[in-house]
């Protein structure tokens, strides 16, 4: 890049990721090399990098992406601008324009630049003002063409802006087809954005407004999956789901032409089957299934629609697992794969079962296959870093946490697996550090303060360490390790009854063997013996027993036995 860019526009009426597409675009321009290696999410973030490539499928997707994508898409962007940064010979300004009027993507993205670019030559300067492009007064096609790129890229705030704006232009009575793509696209929006109520409003809306049968049988399955899936754990309702998946069957099946009739009706009972299943009828669920693929095979040309077999032989395969056959199911995702192998989603589910075989390079195979194609999917990171600890790259484990950590610093489970990392090999001060992050953004989680316990009782902070166990308990009754980890504290003070009382709850709580032989080491203390004796032996009857563990409870036991003989 030569010379310094002039400020980009990052104003939301331009759309997503507005001026940082720019910028991107300009990078990759100068970089293609570099560019190549972060394919996916620039071509996510601006396609037209990209455009010659897509394909008619992926002009017309079948799945959405969930709204917390684009936190991973900032996550690789931002990759890609540091790779460049790290090739500068001189510092960089980058300029930006209308940022308090950005686009929730916009703003995300250049946050994420702002946290990382520290340490390269380049220089961020955000600013509300400047000169702007003019903005285009959208007809209601343009505006609806706009949506729908929207809502295929998982960018829901603008999607919704959009769909609000087009409600504005248009009524039911003046152009009913765009007024339903508005509103059903401003549904599909919010239920995404966790705002399915308001969804659910719009639906009862369209069925107020028109009986028009394509849009009341759409309306019907989309209120049905609310009511199955998006609606607050406590309003959503199978039966009410149920109904309104019989009603849109109904007008389904009197939809004139065959082919249209059977891909609907197809489509519908899948709702069924979720529904089948989860009501503990996995093989009713199946039926429907079977019968579905074979309906669809019947209309359909060699090849034509890939990802809708894929989407139902994807239900199947989770129904084989539910049935107790991982066999069946891993071989149906290879073809599901086949079918649709640009899907990261299918590549995680084989990964699971590859791993649940012991097959653990193949597991970590397609992880890395669902982290290039996600892209940057959190979870395939941290699935790949537990399978990397398993096999002793406790290196690799870490960089793929802090990856997770990097896109989602909510994430529970990756914040305590890299704080007992850190842990493990004796980095204290890293590992409280990384607790308290987390306990900064949740501080009441049960687990993250008896990990934090745990540490101020390895510094020698036993009293704090013991409040601190004290509270993961209040918050979760059941969590054994803060009962353990209490009553050594307690032991170690002398408080020997009182660590028999907390370990009496850790060992009614857990049949693993470490509580039993914390509880026999405090009963001898207290003179037990036969007591202790019992605990040391249900503890060496665990299975896969530790082997310095298991020495240890044969010399306790020995000593138990002496004593009692």
């Amino acid at each position: 890049m030569s010379g310094e860019p002039p400020p980009y526009d990052c104003h939301r009426d331009h759309g997503p990721y507005a001026g940082v597409a720019d910028l991107l675009g300009r990078i990759a321009a100068d970089r293609p090399r570099l560019a190549a290696r972060h394919r996916v999410e620039l071509r996510a973030i601006a396609p037209r990098l990209d455009a010659g490539r897509r394909t008619a499928a992926e002009e017309q997707p079948i799945r959405f992406h969930p709204a917390r994508r684009t936190a991973a898409l900032a996550y690789g962007a931002t990759e890609f601008v540091a790779a460049w940064a790290g090739t500068l010979r001189r510092p960089v300004t980058l300029r930006f324009a209308h940022v308090g009027a950005a686009d929730e993507t916009t703003r995300e993205l250049l946050g994420s630049l702002a946290g990382r670019l520290g340490a390269y030559p380049v220089r961020l300067e955000l600013r509300d003002d400047g000169p702007a492009r003019p903005a285009v007064d959208p007809t209601p096609a343009a505006l609806r063409t706009a949506l729908g790129e929207s809502l295929a890229g998982g960018f829901y705030h603008h999607a919704a802006r959009t769909a609000r704006h087009g409600r504005t232009l248009v009524t039911p009575a003046d152009d009913l087809p765009h007024w339903w793509a508005f509103t059903t696209g401003l549904a599909t929006a919010l239920a995404a954005l966790d705002q399915a109520t308001e969804a659910l409003d719009l639906y009862h809306e369209a069925r107020a407004s028109t009986d028009d049968p394509k849009i009341t049988m759409s309306a019907a399955y989309a209120t049905a999956m609310l009511y199955a899936r998006h609606l607050p754990a406590a309003a959503q309702d199978p039966a009410r789901a149920r109904h309104w998946l019989e009603q849109a069957l109904r007008l389904a099946r009197t939809v004139a032409d065959h082919r249209q009739r059977v891909l609907s009706t197809v489509f519908y009972e899948q709702g069924l089957a979720l529904l089948d299943s989860r009501a503990g009828e996995p093989e009713r669920a199946l039926r429907l299934i079977d019968d579905g693929l074979a309906r669809l095979t019947a209309v359909l040309a060699p090849g034509e629609r890939p990802q809708d077999l894929a989407r139902l032989r994807h239900n199947r395969a989770q129904l084989y697992l539910a049935l107790g056959d991982p066999q069946r199911a891993l071989t149906e995702l290879d073809t599901v794969i086949g079918h649709d192998p640009d899907n990261c989603e299918y590549y995680v589910d084989r990964a699971a079962l590859h791993r649940a075989a012991g097959r653990h390079r193949a597991a970590i195979r397609d992880h890395g296959a669902a982290i290039r194609l996600g892209p940057h999917l959190p979870e395939a990171y941290f699935n790949r870093a537990v399978l990397h600890q398993e096999r002793g790259r406790t290196g690799r484990a870490r960089d793929d946490l802090e990856r997770v950590l990097a896109i989602d610093p909510g994430h529970l489970d990756a914040r305590i697996a890299l704080v007992n990392l850190h842990l493990g090999r004796g980095a204290l001060d890293v590992a409280e550090a990384g607790a308290r992050a987390g306990l900064a953004l949740t501080p009441d989680e049960p687990v993250l303060l008896c990990t934090l316990g745990l540490i101020r009782s390895e510094r020698g902070g036993p009293a704090e360490a013991e409040e601190l166990f004290s509270r993961a308990l209040a918050g979760d009754p059941e969590l054994v390790e803060a009962w353990t980890n209490r009553a050594a504290v307690r032991f170690d003070r002398g408080e020997v009854a009182a660590a028999v009382a907390d370990l009496d709850r850790a060992v009614a709580l857990s049949a693993a063997p470490v509580p039993r032989y914390n509880r026999g080491t405090a009963l001898v203390r207290l003179g037990r013996w036969d007591e202790a004796a019992r605990d040391f032996t249900d503890a060496l009857d665990a299975p896969d027993l530790d082997r310095s563990l298991r020495r240890d409870l044969s010399t306790a036991l020995a000593r138990c036995r002496r004593r009692t003989s």
